[in-house]
């Protein structure tokens, strides 16, 4: 009829688990750490290293499109801006960050 028993027992394996406990938190954030940069931090980094590669070796004649959807060839360049011809006598000025791809390099005949 005593309900003490119930509880547990006074002082029994509470004191020593939570140094245990703090290394092993450490350890689990470390890993998923770890994971992140693998998984999404590091391909981020090297997408952007690609772009910025692809927008400092933009050259006159090649065939680019902006983010935006627009086509066409590069007829000037400066350190900020790019102007592309999208048509006969049609020329239109982007900003280099927005150059979205390069279709085809010109030819270096």
């Amino acid at each position: 009829m005593n309900s003490a028993y119930a509880m547990g027992l006074p002082g029994g394996g509470g004191g020593g688990g939570a140094a245990g406990g703090d290394f092993s938190f450490i350890i689990m954030m470390a890993v998923l750490f770890g994971i992140f940069y693998f998984l999404l931090i590091r391909p981020q980094q090297k997408k952007q290293k690609e772009i910025k590669n692809m927008i400092a070796n933009l050259a006159h004649g090649d065939l680019v499109m902006t983010s935006g959807g627009i086509q066409g060839k590069v007829v000037a360049l400066t350190d900020t801006v790019v102007t592309i011809e999208i048509a006969d006598k049609v020329k239109i000025k982007v900003a280099r960050n927005f150059i979205g791809a390069v279709l085809q390099k010109a030819s270096s005949v």
